[in-house]
């Protein structure tokens, strides 16, 4: 049986965040964005998640390479051959050849697995060439993966002879904290339900009254306003731990009762309304005018990441990858409109029961 490691995914938004639906729509906003179909609350798609993950390991894999062999994985694979018959004559094993190809050298660091060599920036995914074909002809004039890196271990890969299963499960990023504007300033929203779900309460207390919770020394009066909306306030102390990464208080967060969070969300999404630029005149098109809805900066999400450990891939290797290469999501952003300012966020991994294994992540 395989063995399955799991790990806490909190991730918080440091700019409007569009995950489309991939189409126009009849209504207040002409671009929607992804909902879950039951609380139709937003989220971002654990798909999405695995897509653009994908890329930034493969991305942080080729920056360590050597300068000579970034983009020629022939000369990878010509140098690997050489230096093995040169050992095989001499009768001496006393280099290590994983290591000739990454300036980055320090043993038990992810890089540097066996098969990494074959490695490329379109790694994991589908084409039509058969396993062992990459192996004896390394010429990147038909770039395509390779089969044998801890990209296409660690996602899964599909060729003409072969396919693999990914080790990596992403959940969805469900939306943990979310900012509404108070005349207290800035709070963040959460339910019962949600806090359930993320595992930071253990069963939810049943509260027929309308009314939100607050810690108990947040100092108000006995009304809050959560946008367009005005409740009644009461105090109680909330003992649930923060995640990490979440980077807020206990008496900025808002308890609301499960029937209204939806609402309360869905009314304060940030809507942008944008126009196409015709290239020749410099002005705006006629016609072209377009709305576009987007989750807000500063909501914290939550989510999992589950690793299914096999005998070729160590899951300590592929955790350390995900945490080196986590850092481009707050470059390179997720979603839709990344050029026009949305996208972008800081994500932290938490690891879940005992640390018996140091993983980077467990570090930060």
């Amino acid at each position: 049986m395989n063995d399955v490691k799991s790990i806490e995914l909190i991730t918080k938004a440091t700019d409007p965040i569009y995950i489309g639906t991939g189409g126009y729509t009849i209504g207040r906003v002409d671009n929607t964005i992804v909902r879950d179909p039951i609380s139709h609350i937003p989220k971002i798609p654990g798909t999405s998640l695995a897509g653009t993950w994908r890329y930034f390991m493969a991305l942080q894999l080729q920056s360590y390479f050597k300068d000579e062999y970034r983009s020629d994985r022939k000369k990878r694979g010509e140098d690997y051959h050489s230096i093995k018959e040169k050992q095989e004559k001499d009768n001496k094993n006393d280099m290590n050849i994983k290591f000739l190809f990454f300036d980055k050298k320090e043993d038990g660091w992810w890089n540097c697995i066996d098969g990494n060599r074959f490695a490329a920036l379109n790694c994991a995914g589908q084409d039509d060439f058969p396993n062992m074909k990459i192996m004896e002809d390394l010429n990147d004039e038909k770039p395509r993966h390779c089969g044998q890196c801890i990209v296409c271990k660690s996602f899964g890969f599909s060729k003409s002879d072969k396919s693999a299963q990914g080790l990596l499960s992403f959940t969805d990023l469900n939306i943990l904290f979310f900012p509404v504007y108070t005349r207290k300033g800035t709070m963040w929203i959460t339910s019962e339900s949600i806090l359930q779900e993320g595992g930071l309460i253990q069963s939810k207390h049943a509260k027929e009254e309308e009314a939100i919770f607050v810690n108990e020394n947040f100092e108000g009066g006995d009304f809050l306003n959560l946008g367009w909306i005005n409740l009644p306030m009461k105090k109680q102390n909330l003992t649930f731990k923060i995640p990490n990464g979440c980077e807020l208080a206990s008496n900025q967060i808002v308890i609301v009762p499960d029937h209204l969070i939806s609402q309360i969300i869905n009314s304060n999404l940030e809507v942008r309304t944008s126009v196409s630029i015709d290239p020749n005149t410099g002005a705006a098109k006629d016609g072209a005018l377009f709305t576009s809805e987007a989750i807000p900066r500063t909501t914290v999400f939550y989510g999992k990441i589950h690793i299914f450990e096999r005998s070729e891939l160590n899951h300590k290797n592929i955790c350390n990858a995900l945490c080196d290469s986590k850092q481009y999501y707050e470059s390179l952003g997720i979603g839709g409109m990344t050029t026009r300012g949305f996208g972008r966020m800081k994500v932290q991994l938490n690891c879940i029961g005992g640390n018996d294994e140091k993983h980077r992540c467990c570090d930060q």
